[in-house]
C-alpha cells in the first residue's frame, strides 16, 4: 500500500499539518469521486475553486487535502499539504501514484495551433503497421494499443493521463504519442511525464479566450520544450517564425523540418492532387494519400520523429505511403454526380486559409468552392471576423451557420463573423443558422464537379447548444444530402 510520502517526491511543499504517513487509496480533483482514504486536491479551475469543496470531499472519506491555502479550521485526523500550484502538485503526484508510467515507453507529445491530432494519429498508425504496441492520446480518442477510449480534451487531466499511461505499461506498449495543447501546458497537466520527444508544428491565432496574448500562448508552448530533458528531440517546423523561438532554452537535441527553408527534414511538393501528394523528402521521393500542402508539413514531422525514434528510413518511407487521412481532416467523398464533399476540423483562421487555398491549388476555375463555416461560442470571439473575411475571399459561395453555439445566441455569432467580410464579397455570402439546413442548402447549390467544404467540425459526432449536445456528424449529413439529391 502506498504512504503519502510516497508519493509527494518532486513536489513543492509550503507547509504539512498532520502526517504524511497515512495510506493513500485513491487520487482525486472532484470531491464527488472521494472514497474513504482518498487525497482530495483543491485546484482552482476556470469556472469553480476546489477550496470550496474542502469540506465536502472530507466529508465523503478523503484523508489528505492538498491545496494553496489552507482552510482556517483544520480537522485533527486529516492531512493538509499546502503547496504553491495544486494542479502541479496534483500532476506529480498522479505520476508518482501510478509508478512514473511515462518513463517504462518513449512519449512523443506534439504541440502546435493546427496539425497536432493528424501527427500523433498518423504516428500511431505508422508505428503499429511497424509492428509494434502503441498508445495514443489525442483530441478524437485514446487507444492503448488496440483498446480504444472516449477522450474529452486535447490533452487529458494529469490522473487520466497517468492512468492509461499505466494501461500502456501493463499492456506492454512501447511508443505513445500525444497532444499537448496550451491549456494543458499551463494548467501542469504534463508536468511529472517523462518525454523522449517534442514536435512543434506552427502558431497562429487561437485560444485567446484564455490566453490573454498572442505572446501568452506563444510562451506556454515554449515552456514545453524548456522542460523537454536531455536526451530528448525536440523537432519544430522553421517555416513558422516560432519555430526557433521553441528551440532558444531547450536542452533536447534540436532539429528542424521544413517546405520553404533549409532543415534538417526538408521536403518539395511534386504533385498535389485529391487522390495525394508526391513529395521529395531529403533525397528520397514520396507517395502520400493525403492532401495539401498542410499535410506536406505534416508528413515531414512524422518522417522526422519516426527516423529520430529509430525506425529504418526506406521503411518509414514505405510505411507512410501506406497511412490513411485522419477522421475529420480533409475527409473527402464524390457523389454520383460528381460533387466533391470535404469534411475538416478547421476551426482556427489559418487552418480554414490552409485548406481553402489546397482545394483552390487543386481545383480548375470551372468549378465553384462553396464553404460552410460557423465559430464555435464562448470561445475566441476575435478569430470570428478573420474567418469570415477568409472564407469569404478564398471561397466562391459561403453559407454563415452554427458551429457549437454553446451558451451564446447562433445569430450573434454568425454576425460577428460577418463583420470580416469585405463589400465586395458580400453578395457570395448567405446565413443560415441551422447547420443542417445550411449543409443541405450547400449540396443544393452545388452542380456536378463542384466543390463543398464544411469546415469547423471535423470529426466531433455532436454540436453543443445552451447546455445540452446533440448527435451531429457534418460527414454523415452531406452524405445523406447528396444521395437525396442523386433520387
Amino acid at each position: 500500500m502506498l504512504q503519502l510520502k510516497d508519493i509527494l517526491y518532486k513536489v513543492t511543499i509550503n507547509a504539512v499539518a498532520g502526517s504524511t504517513s497515512v495510506v493513500v487509496n485513491g487520487l482525486h480533483f472532484d470531491s464527488r469521486q472521494i472514497s474513504k482514504g482518498d487525497v482530495f486536491a483543491a485546484i482552482k479551475g476556470v469556472v469553480a475553486d476546489g477550496h470550496d469543496f474542502i469540506e465536502m470531499a472530507i466529508e465523503k472519506g478523503a484523508t489528505t487535502i492538498v491545496c494553496e491555502t489552507l482552510p482556517a479550521q483544520l480537522h485533527d485526523n486529516i492531512t493538509y499539504i499546502e503547496v504553491e500550484s495544486a494542479s502541479q502538485a496534483l500532476a506529480f503526484m498522479a505520476a508518482n501514484f501510478y509508478g512514473n508510467p511515462s518513463e517504462n515507453l518513449r512519449l512523443v507529445g506534439v504541440t502546435g495551433t493546427n496539425g497536432k491530432t493528424t501527427i500523433v494519429t498518423l504516428l500511431y498508425q505508422l508505428f503499429k503497421k511497424a509492428g509494434y504496441k502503441v498508445g495514443l492520446l489525442s483530441t478524437v480518442r485514446i487507444m492503448v494499443d488496440n483498446t480504444e477510449y472516449k477522450a474529452t480534451h486535447t490533452t487529458p487531466d494529469s490522473l487520466t493521463i497517468n492512468k492509461y499511461l499505466k494501461r500502456m505499461n501493463d499492456e506492454g506498449v512501447e511508443f505513445c504519442f500525444m497532444e499537448v495543447s496550451s491549456h494543458g501546458i499551463h494548467q501542469h497537466r504534463t508536468d511529472g511525464l517523462h518525454f523522449a520527444g517534442g514536435i512543434f508544428t506552427n502558431l497562429s491565432h487561437d485560444h485567446l479566450d484564455y490566453h490573454d496574448t498572442f505572446a501568452e500562448y506563444r510562451d506556454v508552448k515554449k515552456s514545453f520544450f524548456d522542460h523537454l530533458p536531455k536526451k530528448a528531440f525536440a523537432l519544430v517546423n522553421i517555416d513558422d517564425k516560432n519555430g526557433l523561438v521553441m528551440l532558444q532554452n531547450t536542452q533536447a537535441k534540436k532539429l528542424t523540418y521544413a517546405l520553404k527553408t533549409y532543415a534538417d527534414y526538408k521536403a518539395q511538393v511534386l504533385e498535389n492532387e485529391f487522390s495525394g501528394l508526391l513529395l521529395k523528402l531529403n533525397d528520397s521521393e514520396l507517395w502520400t494519400k493525403l492532401i495539401g500542402n498542410f499535410n506536406a508539413y505534416n508528413v515531414t514531422a512524422i518522417y522526422g520523429a519516426a527516423e529520430l525514434l529509430g525506425l529504418e528510413k526506406v521503411e518509414v518511407l514505405r510505411l507512410i505511403s501506406e497511412l490513411e487521412s485522419v477522421s475529420g481532416r480533409f475527409q473527402y467523398l464524390i457523389s454520383e454526380e460528381k460533387v466533391t464533399a470535404i469534411v475538416d476540423y478547421a476551426h482556427t483562421p489559418d487552418a480554414l486559409k490552409n485548406v481553402l487555398e489546397t482545394i483552390n491549388s487543386i481545383r480548375t476555375t470551372n468549378e465553384e468552392l462553396i464553404t460552410v463555416v460557423g465559430c464555435g461560442g464562448d470561445r475566441d470571439k476575435t478569430k470570428r471576423p478573420k474567418m469570415g473575411h477568409i472564407a469569404s475571399a478564398l471561397s466562391t459561395k459561403v453559407i454563415f451557420t452554427s458551429d457549437n453555439p454553446r451558451s451564446e445566441v447562433p445569430e450573434t455569432i454568425i454576425e460577428d463573423i460577418e463583420k470580416g467580410v469585405e463589400p465586395q464579397n458580400f453578395k457570395k455570402t448567405l446565413a443560415i443558422v441551422d447547420r443542417k439546413q445550411a449543409i443541405k442548402t450547400a449540396c443544393q447549390l452545388a452542380n456536378p464537379n463542384d466543390i463543398i467544404l464544411i469546415a469547423g467540425k471535423g470529426h466531433e459526432t455532436y454540436q453543443e447548444i445552451k447546455g445540452e449536445r446533440f448527435d451531429f456528424d457534418d460527414y454523415k449529413i452531406v452524405q445523406e444530402c447528396l444521395k437525396q439529391l442523386q433520387k
